[in-house]
């Protein structure tokens, strides 16, 4: 247990610690009170915000319905201002709005992950109307090793979330609605749009194919569908590596397809090397959120300058990248555009497509102007001839 963040609390034997749980590696609250079915939402959203975090001792039922409770309250406008003092500006520019939005999911998730539940060696749980997670947990964290852990209730609703996704699959009719199996902390191809791109782009080649940074394998199932040879995809996340080669072979790709362990690209080159990097240029607040936010466009950035080295002459280079950022203020067209001309490319045609998922369509969403604006592309890129 030594080797891994611990809790502790006053316990009625005396003060207990055991091993600390956080996907997101929120480090472990220092102050823990005992809760149960007496404990009210107004208590628990006050201990909450003030960073007490409390374990759960009652009805597991109950426990869903506190902190449904405390999020209803974690959601509701602020009140009206003090007499004399002024209203709350709102957002004046998407950017500002952006990181408005940020800063209120990141407080919302720390109050709302103060809720804790703890979890026996086998990764059961002892509490009255308990549901049966040790499967969703070994899917998320392998094996049990004997030790009793505690996890935000926010958490153990998402391993359930995901575990059901992972049974479920996600219907992908770029493949003619065969599904997809998600893994917990992979990316998961809800937003189909872009995949529509790559199974209607025209091919340069039907020989051999990168797909970089496979994370469920779905582009390298497409690429496969549409009669590619030989698709290598790569990733670096252990989970993703897992979760592409299961989904390849339940598609019966698994021949044509190879998964590898790559930061990027693989060795050699392809007359065809896709990527689908992450679309917004900003610091995620969790691993599961690289999937969505990448630092400094690290990602993007990196690909576009490894092209020329793995692309066959007269080969393409797919960049798939909605222009969300650019709507937000986070990067320019400008930029991109440089960027891609300092990578010794030059753009040889473009694809695009609007998003379908409800975001884009809700005035509600407090960046719904960037969202409504928003347009996804699949970029053909071509090493630039020397003049």
């Amino acid at each position: 247990m030594t080797d891994f963040p611990t809790l502790s609390w006053p316990d009625t034997d005396g003060p207990r610690t055991v091993r600390w749980r956080s996907e997101a590696g929120v480090p472990a609250p220092k102050r823990v009170v005992v809760a149960d079915d007496r404990t009210t939402a107004d208590a628990a959203y006050r201990l909450a915000c003030e960073g007490t975090a409390l374990l759960w001792r009652g009805d597991y039922q109950n426990a869903r319905q506190l902190l449904q409770a405390m999020a209803r309250r974690a959601d509701r406008p602020s009140g009206k201002p003090r007499k004399g003092s002024a209203a709350p500006k709102p957002a004046a520019t998407p950017l500002e709005a952006f990181h408005l939005h940020r800063q209120a999911q990141a407080q919302r998730a720390r109050t709302l992950g103060m809720v804790l539940l703890p979890l026996e060696g086998d990764y059961s749980l002892s509490l009255r109307r308990a549901p049966d997670v040790t499967l969703a947990c070994e899917q998320a964290w392998g094996a049990p090793d004997g030790e009793p852990s505690v996890v935000s209730l926010r958490e153990v609703l998402g391993l359930i979330g995901a575990y059901e996704w992972r049974k479920k699959g996600v219907e992908i009719p770029a493949l003619g609605g065969a599904r997809i199996h998600p893994y917990y902390g992979v990316f998961s191809p809800v937003r189909g749009e872009y995949l529509d791109l790559v199974a209607r782009a025209p091919l340069p080649s039907l020989e051999r194919a990168f797909d970089i940074g496979t994370g469920t394998g779905v582009i390298a199932a497409v690429l496969a569908a549409r009669g590619v040879k030989q698709v290598i995809g790569t990733d670096q996340d252990a989970r993703a590596l897992a979760c592409a080669r299961e989904n390849l072979a339940q598609l019966g790709h698994g021949d044509r397809v190879e998964v590898v362990e790559a930061d990027l690209f693989p060795p050699g080159r392809a007359p065809l090397v896709v990527c689908n990097p992450p679309w917004v240029p900003a610091r995620p607040a969790s691993p599961i959120e690289y999937a969505v936010f990448d630092p400094d466009s690290r990602m993007l950035r990196g690909f576009l300058a490894g092209l020329t080295d793995h692309l066959e002459p007269g080969g393409e280079g797919w960049l798939i990248l909605s222009d969300f950022a650019e709507h937000l203020g986070l990067r320019t067209r400008e930029a991109l555009m440089e960027m891609i001309v300092q990578a010794g490319l030059e753009v040889a045609g473009r694809e695009d497509i609007r998003p379908r998922h409800p975001k884009a369509s809700d005035p509600a969403d407090p960046l719904h102007r960037a969202r409504a604006a928003e347009i996804t592309s699949l970029w053909r890129l071509k090493v630039r001839a020397r003049s």
